[in-house]
């Protein structure tokens, strides 16, 4: 029970802030987050740590809880992310992760058809087939189509060898499922997506890596298109 109270108040309290409810360089204490959730002084305590981990603010005696600005927040963070995706900051979030992948998923695809294991190459392929047979039926939309994108992104990015993309693969998970949650995602893929992955997944098991890198990075741009035109929606 104490920890799903200390995650309450963190989720509740990290919102607010991502939100911009809660301005950058306001200033609150452990009292007054006690009195405003009812909860104990450990449990405001260890949601102030949380958030101090992520950046969103800055404890300091005989000051108190300062939130910081935006940008000292830790913006790969996937509660950062998802914070960020329920606001007004949503669209901002959208295109900032879509301006990175464009710039790292095509490098991650050409790392891949040199370094993939056999198994990683097999399953990318079986992956980009499953995203089409549940398109055909429409199910663009749908969780399992969902399931089946982010394991393929996540794949891709894990077969290319590199740590550091290796750990993209968590705000990739964040902005593919929180897309698909905001209701952004078609059900009948843009013209040219399912082809993409397919490209991207036999690039790679044949080890052309220049192959695989440019459907990656033509892929990337097309969805950059379609978070750019989500605009509209917001």
């Amino acid at each position: 029970m104490a920890g799903r109270i200390h995650d309450d108040v963190t989720d509740d309290l990290g919102s607010r802030i991502a939100q911009g409810e809660i301005a950058p360089d306001a200033v609150f204490t452990l009292a007054q987050l006690e009195h405003d959730y009812s909860a104990s002084r450990t449990v405001a305590r260890d949601a102030v740590q949380v958030l101090e981990s992520l950046g969103l603010v800055a404890s300091r005696r005989r000051v108190g809880i300062t939130v910081q600005p935006r940008d000292a927040w830790d913006a790969l963070a996937p509660r950062v992310i998802g914070w960020n995706l329920r606001g007004p900051f949503r669209q901002q979030q959208l295109e900032a992760l879509m301006e990175l992948r464009v710039a790292v998923e095509p490098t991650a695809a050409r790392l891949a058809a040199r370094r993939a294991t056999p198994a990683q190459r097999a399953e990318l392929r079986r992956l980009a087939q499953r995203l089409r047979a549940l398109a055909a039926g429409g199910g663009g939309a749908s969780d399992d189509f969902l399931a089946a994108d982010v394991e393929f992104h996540d794949l891709l990015l894990q077969a290319s060898g590199n740590p550091q993309l290796i750990a993209l693969r968590a705000p990739v998970r964040e902005v593919l499922t929180g897309r698909t949650r905001l209701g952004l995602t078609p059900p009948v893929p843009a013209p040219g997506t399912l082809e993409e992955h397919e490209s991207v997944a036999a690039a790679i098991s044949t080890g052309d890596g220049e192959e695989a890198e440019a459907h990656s990075r033509s892929h990337m741009l097309s969805v950059w298109g379609e978070v750019q035109a989500d605009d509209s929606l917001v």
